[in-house]
């Protein structure tokens, strides 16, 4: 019985404690003979040498309600709201798989890390709303007890978006809706903008909106042919230090992977079926390489400078408190880098972002470029906004993925409102259907006016 008993302990990690068997009628406890089992097994293991045979510790468990493929903020979002609601279905078992568990190479930790409300679509704007509430009350949420509160280093300066004349009428039209929704939303003539921003050349600037970052509790409550559904029964899990795939049976699997979403769907066998019905509809989420540079510029907008879009969709920020400033420009399609790997091109920021900095900001003419990085995008090619919620076929995969450079600063919301339609079947804090998967079969664009 001893040797059946420690098979099946290497066979599926050896406990360390409390374990206990039966030979010749007497009990063994792990606890109090530690060094009578020790000899025993050492007497039993090829060498005498006190190593398992087989270590599975670092295995996925074989079972799991549910999978996150993607362990970035929007995959770890949807992670805490799954148990942090789970209370109303009883306990779940949820795994995060990640491939970058440095996350060197992840969209999170790449991203410039701005948070804005000036959208157009009323779900993206209560989207950020929330988000902002739950970073600026992020200690209600994830604080530790007996450990020092999180310090997030939120620095909620605002957000500014330039217009020419010929979008001021857009941009007129995109505050209203955001102050309906509840946004901190000021619109500025170029007069204003020179007032609270010298540093600022207002040259062809014919309104500005200027969002404040305030925390906000009004949210919206929402309210043929045969086809085959599909269910995903097991994920297979490859660990760094194994050599195959293990299978993890589950019941279901959300898509968050990111840049890759779109392949993650096609293993599900997404998009595979004839074109122009639901089951040929592919995910059209795709990778997109985009450039973050990072300069210094002693003379530059100082300590209040908001995150600063440009009509030529330049952006920057202040970084830190040393003259450091970051910032990108997404680039045409016809400029489109290559994203098979994340080279920077400093040329890009030369010949395409500095004219449009020195020009809109004259004390930007003598930066110094000190560091870059490039990251991706998972760029939504139908419309560039997220998608959320389950696959109308694949019955138990859903999606959380898609947001095309937004998905940091609408993660909070987006991971409650998946972790919502799992647990309940349907939104609840926040209506998301237009971000549903069928308005790709259906053709039906969700506008956001404000695309940066």
């Amino acid at each position: 019985m001893l040797r059946r008993v420690l098979q099946l302990g290497l066979g599926r990690g050896l406990p360390t404690r409390g374990l206990s068997t039966r030979r010749e009628g007497s009990t063994l406890d792990w606890d109090g003979k530690v060094s009578e089992i020790k000899k025993k097994f050492q007497s039993i293991l090829p060498g005498g040498a006190w190593n398992p045979l087989y270590d599975t510790s670092h295995l996925p468990p074989e079972h799991s309600d549910v999978v996150i493929v993607g362990g970035g903020v929007l995959g770890l979002s949807v992670a805490y709201w799954l148990k942090k609601l789970e209370k109303r279905r009883g306990a779940i078992r949820v795994l995060v798989v990640e491939r970058d568990h440095t996350y060197l190479q992840a969209s999170t930790a790449l991203s410039i890390g701005g948070i804005r409300q000036q959208f157009s679509l009323p779900e993206n704007i209560q989207l950020s709303l929330f988000s902002a509430n739950f970073l600026r009350n992020i200690n209600e949420y994830l604080a530790v007890v007996d450990a020092p509160p999180l310090d997030l280093q939120f620095n909620p300066l605002g957000y500014l978006l330039l217009a020419s004349e010929k979008g001021a009428a857009t941009m007129e039209s995109n505050v209203k809706v955001q102050r309906q929704e509840g946004a901190k939303v000021c619109l500025m003539s170029p007069e204003q903008l020179q007032n609270k921003f010298p540093w600022i050349n207002t040259e062809g600037v014919a309104l500005a909106s200027y969002g404040f970052i305030s925390s906000s509790n009004r949210m919206k409550t929402s309210s043929g042919k045969e086809v085959t559904l599909k269910r995903i029964y097991e994920v297979h899990v490859k660990m760094d230090h194994s050599l195959e795939y293990q299978p993890v049976e589950c019941a279901i699997v959300i898509n968050a992977a990111g840049a890759w979403s779109g392949h993650v769907a096609e293993l599900a066998g997404i998009g595979k079926g004839p074109p122009g019905t639901l089951q040929g509809t592919r995910l059209p989420v795709e990778p997109r390489k985009r450039y973050v540079y990072v300069w210094h510029c002693p003379q530059g907008p100082g300590l209040e400078a908001p995150l600063v879009t440009d009509m030529s969709g330049t952006y920057f920020r202040r970084e830190g408190l040393g003259n450091n400033y970051l910032g990108g420009l997404s680039p045409t399609e016809e400029e489109e880098p290559d994203p098979g790997n994340l080279e920077v091109d400093y040329d890009f920021f030369q010949d395409k972002m500095w004219p449009s900095l020195a020009q809109r900001v004259p004390a930007f003419e003598t930066l110094k470029v000190r560091s870059a990085w490039a990251g991706y995008y998972d760029y939504n090619t139908f419309d560039q906004n997220g998608v959320v919620g389950p696959h109308p076929l694949v019955a138990n995969m859903y999606f959380a993925t898609g947001f095309s450079g937004h998905g940091l600063q609408q993660a909070p919301g987006v991971g409650r409102a998946v972790a919502e339609m799992v647990l309940e079947g349907h939104f609840q804090t926040i209506d998301l259907s237009p971000f549903l998967f069928s308005r790709f079969y259906l053709g039906e664009k969700v506008q956001e006016n404000v695309i940066i």
